[in-house]
């Protein structure tokens, strides 16, 4: 059995039976202004994070979620759109997909803005999306790609760069990990289907994004996740594993690299009002500006004594320039 048949069967069973456990539990339920989320919804959270982001989804974009457990951030992006089909949910399990429509019903009874038809649900493989080229705004997916394994990784984010305009946006939310894992880890492939022995150390999470083309990187979120103690698992020592949300967005790649922003600030505190580098860059006097890594490397290279660059906070939301 391969570890996508793994993975399968793992979310067949939790569509059938809902496992509150399954995946985390810092997957934020959005109470919006006549939003109400059915308790089976909650039931079926499997995520690590978020990926429903208010400033993502103005002027009604046409959306896609892959890997839909059990409807609730499809709900929530709908909720956004409120037009027939403006949400495509796609998976591959067909039990979640149906899961998902009854979910949808009992929605229905507890939103009276929401209509079913708001959601096109299609059976389909992240890897084989059954989306044309260059017709979705903002696509999105909630602890799948880390069960990915490299090629099949590469397939997938390739595939939602296809799918997406110009400008639009992949958001994701996955869980990370920064320490090396052994090779039992790595090979159980139940651990790979419950988001755990998938996880990639940051810089190579984003490495796969940027090599599919994706020119600007926004990293949003960093939050603890889980802990695989020796007791419990195949490890000698203890894994922290951490979540993070993630916007790729297909803007051009820069001749000079991808504008990454981890949530680095400079602040200018010199004797003038500004601080102009020439290069696109006007630090005002003590107001911090978000920078990518890029620009945060070029101003340590000026080696001024006036402007003070933050470490990562590995929280970017938004303005600055790069």
């Amino acid at each position: 059995m391969s570890y996508l048949e793994t993975t399968h069967d793992v979310y067949k069973e939790a569509a059938l039976t809902p496992d509150v456990g399954l995946c985390c539990t810092t997957n934020p339920i959005w109470e919006l202004p006549g939003l109400k989320i059915p308790k089976i919804m909650q039931e079926m959270n499997y995520g690590c994070g978020s990926t429903v982001h208010a400033r993502d989804l103005t002027n009604n974009p046409k959306m896609l979620y892959v890997g839909v457990g059990g409807g609730m951030e499809l709900l929530q992006f709908a909720y956004f759109n409120r037009e027939k089909g403006g949400v495509v949910g796609i998976d591959v399990v067909d039990e979640m997909l149906e899961a998902s429509r009854k979910n949808f019903i009992e929605a229905e009874a507890q939103n009276t803005w929401f209509r079913s038809e708001f959601v096109d649900l299609k059976k389909g493989d992240a890897m084989n999306l059954p989306v044309e080229d260059n017709s979705i705004d903002v696509a999105a997916q909630n602890c799948l790609f880390n069960i990915f394994k490299a090629d099949d990784l590469k397939k997938a984010i390739a595939e939602m760069y296809r799918v997406l305009k110009p400008h639009g946006k992949l958001v994701m939310s996955d869980p990370t990990c920064e320490q090396e894992m052994n090779a039992n880890l790595r090979n159980d492939d139940r651990l790979r289907a419950l988001c755990l022995s998938g996880s990639l150390p940051i810089k190579e999470y984003v490495k796969a994004l940027t090599d599919a083309g994706f020119g600007t990187i926004e990293i949003r979120a960093r939050k603890p996740y889980r802990i695989l103690d020796p007791k419990n698992y195949p490890t000698d020592e203890l894994i922290y594993i951490e979540s993070i949300e993630v916007a790729a967005i297909k803007d051009p790649m820069p001749q000079d690299g991808p504008c990454i922003f981890t949530g680095k600030a400079a602040i200018y505190y010199g004797s003038d009002d500004y601080f102009d580098d020439k290069a696109g860059h006007v630090l005002l006097k003590n107001q911090p500006l978000a920078i990518c890594d890029k620009t945060a490397g070029a101003l340590a290279s000026l080696n001024r004594d006036d402007i003070f660059i933050s470490e990562s906070t590995f929280h970017y939301d938004g303005g600055g320039c790069c």
